[in-house]
Formats: structure tokens, C-alpha cells, sequence
């Protein structure tokens, strides 16, 4: 029996996820609660508490027989009324979706594509169902990448990392209080992660948010260079993302944006460190808020309504 997902979103053609373009799959549910998570109605699935049901201008949530809260697209506005007054950072949007059903809504883009990247919520929460789909995705030679942070021991699926290409990895922080200050836990499974992803050469990207007060950046840096023994750091590709409040909830909403000075001392540092594939990024904002073109690029940097979004399903 296929199993089932919590899919919070579908972008069938994303340049932001990985190399060339993607269809980005966005599963629901996280394992750790960043201060500065951007898209923080991922983190949970929904408990039916129905306070959306009330506020929706569209009647387009109600419940089922069993209390559950129920979804009508074709009444949906996309407003995000939902998303904005849950309680408990979730969406009543999601779909329980088997691999197979999330690989028919992939597969139409395949002339247009060079793979799929799978994002959260936190996608190695569904191991099996991700293993089910990259089976698929290599059937039509589809490169396979997850993005992660690194919270679920990989080296425990041999076969699911046999299927995935490479890992888009967060280093949060390095220091250990730090992280659990920044997420709520600790992070000696993401540095055993680092090492042995390392190890298999499946490192596709690492990235380091960049938020003064709340991440070790320098330190990050630091970490990484003694971690990574296989792969040459020269070659090794590190995001430097700039924090922005945009989504944001919680303690760091109205949290100013490091400056673009501080951006470029990161840089030089990690630069100096041996880093030579830097990618300075000017917002945490990924495709879940953007859908590729340069219009929705802009778009997503503003925080438009998912009214404003193309392709998602």
C-alpha cells in the first residue's frame, strides 16, 4: 500500500531550488520551531480546532461528519485568512497525497524540468514516501534533491540516499546552546549529517542564514571547513542568506535585516576560509513564496498573497 503525505503546496517550475528548473514538492509538518522560519504555517498539521471554518470569507473550509476540518478549492480566494489566524501554525489546505499521485502531477513537466526537489515543513519526516517517489523520478531520469535540515539521521536510509542526488543542508548554528535557543534542540545529528553526507559526496548546498544575535555565521563557517574532510571546499557551494522578516512570527517579526557591510565581511571571511562558490542570497524566501520568474521572484520578496502565486497546485 503506497503511503501517504501531507503536501502543503506543488511548484511545477521553480529556479530557486536547486540547479536549473525544478518542480518543487512542499510536504506539511516540521521536527524543530525556528525563530525565523518564513514560512511558519509548515510547521504542524492541522488539529481541527476550526477557528479557520469560522474566519473563512469564502466558506470554502467546513467540517466532515468526523469534526474535520475540509477543504473546497473551487471556493478558495486565496486570501490566506486561514493561514494567517491559526493558532497552531498549520494549514487546512493540506492534501494527503500518495507518491504516485504527487509523481502524475510531476510528470507532465518533464520537458521543462531537470528534476525535483522535495522542501518542507522538513521532508525527511516521510522516508518511505520519498523513497516511493524518487523510484519514480529516476524512472524518467529526474535528478533528486532534498532540502533539509538535517534533523533525521540519513545515514539510516542507505536506499533512499542511493536515490537522492544531493542534500540543500541548513547549518543553523554551530554552537549548540545557540541552535537550541534559535529551533528548541540540539544539533549533533545535523553535524553528523554534514560529516556523512560528506562522506557519500552527496552535499548539494549549504546554507547559513545570516541573523545577528540568534547564528554563529563565522562560526558555521568554521565548523563546516573542519567537518568536510572529502569534498573540496573550493568546489563545496555556500549560501550566505540574509535574514528578512518577511512571514516571520513570534519574537523576530519586526527584526531588521542584517546590513549588506556585514553581508560582504561574511563573505570575505569565508572566502578567506577557502570557500569559493558563495552565494550571497538577499532573502530566506524560497520558491514556496516564488514561482521562478523574475516577476514572482519580486513578488515573493514583498510577501504577496498566495493569490498572487502561479502553478502551485
Amino acid at each position: 500500500m503506497s503511503v501517504l503525505a501531507p503536501i502543503n503546496k506543488i511548484i511545477e517550475c521553480s529556479t530557486v531550488d536547486g540547479p536549473g528548473t525544478r518542480t518543487s514538492v512542499f510536504v506539511q509538518r516540521c521536527n524543530i520551531h525556528c525563530l525565523y522560519c518564513h514560512n511558519p504555517e509548515t510547521q504542524n498539521l492541522c488539529f481541527n480546532c476550526g477557528k479557520c471554518v469560522k474566519s473563512c470569507p469564502s466558506h470554502a473550509l467546513s467540517f466532515d461528519e468526523s469534526n474535520r476540518v475540509i477543504y473546497n478549492e473551487s471556493k478558495c480566494l486565496s486570501c490566506d485568512t486561514c493561514i494567517s489566524i491559526c493558532p497552531n501554525k498549520a494549514s487546512p489546505k493540506v492534501r494527503y497525497l500518495s507518491a504516485e499521485e504527487v509523481y502524475h502531477l510531476i510528470e507532465k513537466n518533464i520537458p521543462f524540468i531537470r528534476g525535483v526537489t522535495v522542501s518542507g515543513g522538513e521532508c525527511s519526516l516521510y522516508p518511505e514516501f520519498l523513497l516511493e517517489l524518487f523510484r519514480l523520478c529516476k524512472k524518467d531520469r529526474l535528478s533528486c534533491l532534498l532540502d533539509s535540515n538535517g534533523m533525521v539521521d540519513f545515514s539510516i536510509y542507505p536506499e533512499l540516499m542511493s536515490l537522492t542526488d544531493g542534500v540543500m543542508l541548513d547549518i543553523k548554528s554551530w554552537d549548540n546552546d545557540i541552535y537550541q535557543k534559535l529551533t528548541g534542540y540540539d544539533n549533533n545529528i545535523v553535524k553528523k549529517n554534514l560529516s556523512y553526507l560528506d562522506s557519500i559526496d552527496k552535499i548539494e548546498e549549504l546554507r547559513i542564514v545570516v541573523l545577528p544575535d540568534y547564528v554563529d555565521y563565522y562560526r558555521c563557517i568554521d565548523g563546516i571547513k573542519e567537518t568536510v574532510k572529502k569534498t573540496n571546499i573550493s568546489t563545496l557551494k555556500l549560501k550566505l542568506i540574509k535574514f528578512r522578516k518577511n512571514g516571520v512570527k513570534g519574537v523576530l517579526k519586526d527584526t531588521p535585516s542584517p546590513s549588506d557591510a556585514l553581508m560582504n565581511d561574511i563573505r570575505k571571511y569565508a572566502e578567506e576560509k577557502g570557500f569559493q562558490k558563495i552565494d550571497r542570497v538577499h532573502s530566506q524566501i524560497s520558491s514556496k513564496k516564488s514561482c521562478g520568474s523574475s516577476q514572482d521572484f519580486l513578488i515573493a520578496h514583498n510577501h504577496a498573497p498566495a493569490s498572487l502565486y502561479c502553478h502551485c497546485f
